[in-house]
C-alpha cells in the first residue's frame, strides 16, 4: 500500500527537518511527485527546541504542521509513518503507518534526509537517567520534569533533600547545553523566586558539564571565554575538562581534574553530542558503504550515495565536506539536491555541492549571546539582537516569527515571566516516582541494534566523552 500513481518521476523525501522540508518545497512546479514521509506531522525548528523546554515558547510556534507548511506545493504530500527499510535494488521504501499497516513507497529518486539523535558514545543505558532533547516530546518532557523538581523542593522539609530537587546538572557545553543552562538560570534565579513560599529557587545550583577544555569547543577562545565569565554571572557551575562517567536516578558521578565525585541531583540532562538517524546504517548496509564514527553516511560532491546516483542523502545523516551537523549545511543541500533532480529531467549538468558558511551563533542568557559571522566575532546585546534577528528570520510563517516575537517581549522584555509553565499531578508523578518507567516520558530514539535490556551501568573508570558536535544556530 502507499504507491501513488500520475505516471511522473516519482521522488521519496525520507524526513521533514530542514533538508527535508526545503528539498521538498524547492522541487514546486517541477514535473515530478513527491511524497514527504516523516515519523511526526511537523516540522521543527531545533535550534528553538531549549525555549520549549524552559517554559519560553509554546511548541506550536516552532513546529508547523508539514501540510500546511507545503499546501502549496500541488505536487507534494505527506504522509505519517515510520520508515523502516531502504531497497535500492527495488527501489521502494517500507514503512509503517499509525495503525500498524506497511507501506510500500516506490521511488525514482530517493533522498534520505532522517537528521540525527542523541549520542551516549556506547553506553546507551544512560539514556533512562539522562534524557536529551531532540523532539518536541523531549522538550516537553524536560519542561514538566525541571518545574515538577521546583515543585518538589516547595515540599521538601529536609534540607538535603531539597538540594536534591534544586540541583541541575546538565552534560556537554555546546550550544545546546549553554543555552539551556542558561535559560534553566534565568528561571531559577528571575522568574520563579516570588511564586514560592518555602524555597528560595535562588538558591538552585545549577552545573555545567564538559568534557574539553572550553565551553562551546567549536567556537573561537574570545567567544568561548565571554560565554563561560557570563554563564558564571548567571550562577551557573561550568566544570571543564570533566566526564560524566555514572549515574542513577539521584545522583550522577563525574571525573574531573580533582578526580571522582558524585553529585546529588534528581535532574540530568545530556546534551553532549549527536549521531545520525538509525536509517543512515539502513542505507549505508544496502549501498555496502560504511559510516563514521558519528554514524553518517558518506556521500559524493553532488549528494549521492556511492554507487546509487538516484540516492541523495543530506542534513545531520550525511558526511560531506566535514560540514557541522546545523540547520545551515541541511537547509542548503535540501535546496541542492532539488536542483539536481531538475536538472536531470531537463538534461542539464549540475556543478557539485558548496557551502555558503554564514557563522555560527548562540544566546547565552537575557541581552547576551556570542555570534561568528563572516568573520566578525561578536559577543553581548548586538550579538543577542543578530541571534534574535536570524532565528525569527527561519522560523516557518509569518505567524510563527509574530508569535514568536510578541511572546519573547513578553515573557524576555516586559514581564520576566514564562507563560507555558503548565504541568498537572500525573505528569510530575511520572518524573518524579521511583522507577520513571511511565508512559509520559518519550522514548529515546537509539541505534536499532540496541538490545532491549539495559545493560549494568558503566564503571566510573570507564570516562564518557561530553564533547558536543552540534550547534543550535540557525
Amino acid at each position: 500500500m502507499g504507491a501513488h500513481t500520475t505516471g511522473r518521476h516519482r521522488v521519496v523525501v525520507v524526513g521533514g527537518g530542514f533538508a527535508g522540508l526545503n528539498a521538498t518545497r524547492a522541487l514546486d512546479r517541477a514535473d515530478v511527485d513527491v511524497t514527504l514521509v516523516d515519523r511526526a506531522n511537523h516540522h521543527l525548528f531545533q535550534p528553538l527546541l531549549y525555549q520549549v523546554a524552559t517554559g519560553i515558547l509554546p511548541p506550536g510556534l516552532i513546529a508547523p504542521a508539514l501540510r500546511s507548511v507545503t499546501k502549496r506545493e500541488r505536487n507534494a504530500r505527506v504522509l505519517l509513518a515510520d520508515v523502516q527499510d531502504l531497497d535500492l535494488d527495488r527501489r521502494v521504501v517500507s514503512a509503517r503507518a499509525p495503525d500498524g499497516r506497511e507501506l510500500d513507497l516506490p521511488y525514482d529518486t530517493l533522498v534520505v534526509a532522517a537528521g540525527a539523535t542523541h549520542s551516549y558514545f556506547g553506553k546507551d543505558q544512560l539514556a533512562e537517567y539522562a534524557p536529551g532533547m531532540k523532539t518536541i516530546e523531549d522538550a516537553r518532557y524536560l519542561r514538566d520534569g525541571i518545574l515538577a523538581k521546583f515543585e518538589m523542593a516547595e515540599i521538601a522539609t529536609d534540607p538535603a533533600e531539597r538540594a536534591e530537587w534544586l540541583t541541575f546538572v546538565v552534560v556537554g557545553a555546546g550550544p545546546t547545553g549553554v543555552e539551556l543552562v542558561g535559560q534553566i538560570a534565568e528561571l531559577a534565579h528571575t522568574v520563579l523566586p516570588r511564586d514560592y513560599r518555602s524555597v528560595d529557587t535562588r538558591q538552585a545550583r545549577i552545573i555545567l558539564l564538559e568534557g574539553a577544555g572550553a565551553v562551546l569547543p567549536p567556537f573561537a577562545p574570545k567567544l568561548q571565554a565571554y560565554t563561560k565569565k557570563r554563564l558564571e554571572e548567571m550562577g551557573v557551575e561550568v566544570r571543564l575538562n570533566t566526564l560524566a562517567v555514572d549515574m542513577d536516578h539521584e545522583s550522577i558521578t563525574v571525573k574531573g581534574p580533582d578526580g571522582l565525585e558524585t553529585i546529588r541531583t534528581r535532574t540530568r540532562i545530556w546534551a553532549a553530542g549527536v549521531q545520525a538517524s538509525p536509517l543512515a546504517r539502513v542505507l549505508a548496509d544496502e549501498a555496502g558503504v560504511e559510516t563514521d564514527r558519528a554514524g553518517r553516511i558518506p556521500v559524493g560532491p553532488d549528494c549521492t550515495v556511492p554507487g546509487h546516483p538516484e540516492v541523495f542523502a543530506i542534513g545531520d545523516m550525511a558526511s560531506l565536506d566535514k560540514l557541522p551537523g546545523v540547520a545551515q549545511p541541511a537547509i542548503q543541500e535540501g535546496k541542492y539536491v532539488a536542483r539536481v533532480i531538475k536538472d536531470r529531467l531537463t538534461g542539464r549538468q549540475t556543478p557539485p555541492f558548496r557551502y555558503f558558511d554564514k557563522g555560527t551563533m548562540a544566546t547565552i542568557g537575557y541581552r547576551s549571546a556570542v555570534a561568528d559571522a563572516f568573520g566578525v566575532k561578536v559577543t553581548g546585546f548586538l550579538a543577542y539582537v543578530m541571534w534574535v534577528f536570524i532565528h525569527v528570520m527561519y522560523l516557518v510563517g509569518w505567524g510563527n516569527r509574530l508569535g514568536a516575537i510578541y511572546t519573547w517581549a513578553r515573557a524576555l522584555w516586559l514581564s520576566h515571566n514564562r507563560g507555558n509553565r503548565i504541568i498537572a499531578l500525573d505528569t510530575a508523578r511520572q518524573d518524579v516516582a521511583a522507577d520513571r518507567t511511565g508512559p509520559v516520558r518519550p522514548p529515546a530514539i537509539l541505534p536499532r541494534d540496541t538490545p532491549p535490556a539495559a545493560p549494568p551501568a558503566p564503571a566510573a573508570e570507564e570516562a564518557i566523552p561530553s564533547t558536543p558536535r552540534e550547534a543550535g544556530s540557525a
